[in-house]
C-alpha cells in the first residue's frame, strides 16, 4: 500500500511540474484533491480497515495531500511570477526617452510673441490692458490729439463703419492700440504703468504689411518720468526679448500728433548674409516709435499737464516675430497654412519667463 502511494506521489507531482498554465494545474488538482479525484478516493476507503491500518495508511494519505497541495501552491507562484515579468518587460519604459505628450494644438508665433512681451513688460510692473477693436472717433483720433484733417482720418487710409458714436462720427476699426491707452487714462488716475496688444486695422497689403496686424504699446504716467527712463526702459526689453547681452538703440527726432518730443527707434544690427542679427553689426534697422506723452492728449484724458508728465511707446508684434524667429513674408501669418504653423509654431507646453527663457 505504501509503495501505491509513493507511486502515486510522484507521478502527481511530475504531471505538476510539468503544467504549463492555470487551467493544467485547476485540472490536477481536480484529478487528486476533487470529491472523486484519486486521494479522495482513498480517503473514502479508510472506513473499511482495522484501527492500526488506518491509522497508518491515514496519516499516509494526510502527507501525500499537504504534498500535492503545496507542489500546486508553489506552482502557481511560479506562473503568476512568470506572468508578471512578462507583463513587465512588455510595459518597460525607456527613462531616457522624451516623454509622449498628448497634441494639444501649436501656439501661432504672434501668441507666442505677445506671451513673451508679456512676461517681459510684466517683470518691470507694467499691467496689461484691453480694449475693443471698433472704437469711436474720439478714442482713436481726437483724443491722442489728430488733427481734423489728419490724412490717418481719410477713407484711404482707415476702415470707416455706418455705425456711429454719441459725437455722430463714424466709429473706426481702430488703426492702432492707443485708444487703450485713452480708456485707461480716462477710467484711472496716475500713477499708470500699463501695456496693451492687439489686432490693429489699415489699408495696406505687401510682404511687410497686411490689413489687419498686431501692436504693443506701453504707456507710463506719473509726476517725474522721463525719456531717461523711457530709454532705460525700452533697451532692457530689447535685451530681453531679443536675448542678446548687448543692443544699442538710437533716437531719431520724429513726429506723432500723440507725443512731444517724437522719436523713432533704430536698434544695431548686422545684415550681411542675407539675415538680420539684432545686437551685432554696424547697421541700424528701426523697430518702433516712441515719445512724451503730449499735454493735450493729458488734457482730452481729464489728467493735469502740469502736474503729470510721462512716455509711451509702440511697436509691431507681427514685425517683431519675424525678427526674432525669421519668417520672410508678414501675409504668411494670416494665410491658415498648417504647414507654415507646424514649423514655426510653438509647444504649448513651454511658456515664456525670465527665468527659463523667453524664445
Amino acid at each position: 500500500m505504501t509503495t501505491d502511494l509513493q507511486a502515486l506521489e510522484r507521478d502527481l507531482i511530475a504531471r505538476i511540474e510539468q503544467a504549463n498554465d492555470e487551467a493544467s494545474l485547476e485540472a490536477l488538482r481536480v484529478e487528486a484533491l476533487g470529491k472523486q479525484g484519486s486521494i479522495s478516493a482513498l480517503m473514502k476507503g479508510l472506513g473499511a480497515m482495522s484501527p492500526d491500518e488506518r491509522k497508518t495508511f491515514g496519516a499516509a494519505l494526510n502527507v501525500l495531500k499537504d504534498k500535492v497541495t503545496e507542489a500546486i501552491v508553489t506552482k502557481k507562484a511560479a506562473h503568476a511570477e512568470a506572468a508578471l515579468d512578462r507583463q513587465l518587460q512588455a510595459e518597460a519604459v525607456d527613462v531616457t526617452l522624451p516623454p509622449v505628450r498628448p497634441r494639444l494644438g501649436t501656439i501661432h508665433p504672434v501668441s507666442q510673441v505677445m506671451e513673451e512681451l508679456a512676461a517681459i513688460f510684466g517683470e518691470m510692473g507694467f499691467s496689461v490692458e484691453e480694449g475693443p477693436d471698433i472704437e469711436t472717433d474720439f478714442n482713436n483720433f481726437t483724443a491722442l490729439n489728430f488733427p481734423p484733417n489728419h490724412p490717418a482720418r481719410e477713407t484711404h487710409d482707415t476702415f470707416f463703419l455706418d455705425a456711429k458714436g454719441e459725437d455722430g462720427a463714424r466709429k473706426v476699426l481702430r488703426t492702432h492700440t492707443s485708444p487703450v491707452q485713452v480708456r485707461t487714462m480716462l477710467k484711472q488716475k496716475p500713477p499708470i504703468r500699463m501695456i496693451c496688444m492687439g489686432r490693429t486695422f489699415r489699408k495696406d497689403s505687401d510682404a511687410t504689411h497686411t490689413p489687419m496686424f498686431h501692436q504693443i504699446e506701453g504707456l507710463v504716467i506719473d509726476e517725474t518720468t522721463s525719456m531717461a527712463d523711457l530709454k532705460s526702459v525700452l533697451i532692457a526689453a530689447i535685451k530681453a526679448y531679443f536675448e542678446v547681452d548687448d543692443v544699442r538703440l538710437r533716437f531719431r527726432p520724429h513726429h506723432f500728433p500723440f507725443t512731444e518730443p517724437s522719436a523713432e527707434v533704430d536698434v544695431g544690427c548686422d545684415r550681411s548674409g542675407g539675415t538680420i542679427r539684432i545686437g551685432a553689426g554696424n547697421d541700424w534697422l528701426e523697430i518702433l516709435g516712441s515719445g512724451m506723452v503730449h499735454p493735450n492728449v493729458l488734457k482730452n484724458c481729464g489728467i493735469d499737464p502740469d502736474k503729470y508728465q510721462g512716455y509711451a511707446f509702440g511697436m509691431g508684434i507681427d514685425r517683431l516675430a519675424m525678427l526674432k524667429y525669421g519668417m520672410p513674408d508678414l501675409r504668411d501669418f494670416f494665410a491658415a497654412d498648417t504647414r507654415w504653423l507646424k514649423h514655426y509654431g510653438f509647444s504649448p507646453y513651454l511658456l515664456p519667463g525670465l527665468a527659463q527663457g523667453i524664445g
